[in-house]
């Protein structure tokens, strides 16, 4: 059976048997247009997708594609799944839906399932969220999960990133008794240091602070940090441990050889799951400031270090040489980079002599340049 969030609203409370399971681990994930005709491995989604116990998914662009994902992790797992999702949303003709999906032997759905009423228009896809429990422990979680729009420039996401402060506010409201436990997981197309999100950050903190996780075309390369999940300054979940899941590393076509970034990008997603592990804030000590990510990769062999090294390019702070690593930048035009800082934007880059719209689309396709 699957619900859609008119159904949930309908059953208030579902019931499943309960077997007894420990920590649980939570991703959020944008699954590059999962739905569409687009040669997507839906084996391989789930390869990745069932080391979790719950998903937020963004870019949804067919409900049945998370009812068919679902089937395809209880197949994989040998334990039911369950999937709820959002009605369309967007603006003009381009429409996505938000999912929620999990492993109903270790988390039930509570109630509370609700798009959010953006009265000010101020998102381009408003935020999806409902209450959970995790079964072993009898902890309540809201989560919430949003796709920020990307737009042309970096101008065009700042809004939404801003009104997120209002959208914190607005759950706790709708979320009473769940203040202390609330998620917020999604990709937000801006990463964590920008002034935009200050706001928000006077509410909740990001989880994931350092790494990226749009994966470039050259494989072990990933960008831009624009994923992540953001929870209370002052939180009620006993966090062991959060990252970033370099899945092109821990996929493999016969386990000899991992899959490349190309492959990836062309059959699973341009984006990697963020994820954190809860277990009982009895059991676990509450922290006390900013996570950093910890180099647990899901089991796999994946060095922090590489992450952190290998991410995007800086056109106000790169080298010469490392310009010249980004698509139709030669020694002459890195030179033109770095004699036209400071860049606001990547747009700009059109002031460049042989850099017009089709290039510069390139250029952002490449995912090397930090945005």
């Amino acid at each position: 059976m699957r619900l859609t969030i008119w159904q949930v609203l309908a059953f208030p409370a579902l019931v499943f048997c309960t077997l007894a399971y420990g920590d649980v681990r939570i991703a959020s994930w944008n699954i590059e247009n999962l739905g569409w005709n687009n040669d997507k491995s839906l084996h391989a989604v789930a390869r990745v997708a069932s080391q979790y116990d719950f998903l937020a998914i963004q870019e949804l662009m067919r409900p049945e594609a998370a009812e068919a994902l679902a089937d395809k992790l209880s197949d994989k797992t040998g334990e039911p799944w369950e999937a709820i999702y959002s009605e369309s949303l967007g603006r003009g003709t381009y429409q996505e839906h938000y999912a929620f999906l999990w492993r109903q032997q270790a988390v039930e759905y509570v109630d509370g399932a609700v798009v959010y009423l953006d009265d000010r228009d101020l998102f381009a896809r408003e935020p999806f969220s409902a209450r959970f429990r995790v079964r072993e422990t009898d902890m309540v979680f809201a989560a919430a999960t949003i796709h920020v729009l990307y737009g042309d420039r970096v101008s065009d996401r700042t809004p939404e990133v801003q009104a997120l402060a209002d959208y914190w506010r607005w759950l706790e409201e709708i979320y009473p008794e769940d203040r202390d436990r609330i998620l917020l997981l999604g990709d937000f197309n801006l990463p964590p240091d920008h002034s935009a999100w200050s706001p928000m950050l006077e509410l909740a903190e990001p989880l994931i602070t350092e790494g990226a996780t749009t994966l470039s075309p050259q494989d072990r390369h990933y960008a831009n940090l624009y994923d992540n999940i953001l929870l209370p300054l002052e939180h009620g979940f006993g966090i062991i441990a959060a990252g970033i899941d370099a899945f092109p590393e821990s996929l493999t076509d016969t386990g000899e050889r991992y899959w490349s970034h190309q492959a990836a990008r062309n059959h699973v997603s341009d984006h990697a799951p963020v994820y954190l592990l809860v277990g009982s804030v009895e059991a676990r000590a509450m922290r006390s400031g900013p996570l950093r990510v910890p180099n647990w990769q899901r089991g796999v062999a994946v060095e922090q270090g590489k992450l952190s090294e290998e991410v995007c390019i800086d056109l106000n702070t790169a080298s010469t040489e490392e310009l010249q690593r980004i698509p139709h930048i030669g020694p002459e035009r890195a030179k033109e980079l770095v004699h036209g800082r400071p860049w606001s934007e990547l747009s700009e880059v059109k002031r460049v002599p042989g850099i017009g719209p089709t290039r510069l689309n390139e250029i952002r396709s490449s995912a090397l340049v930090c945005e």
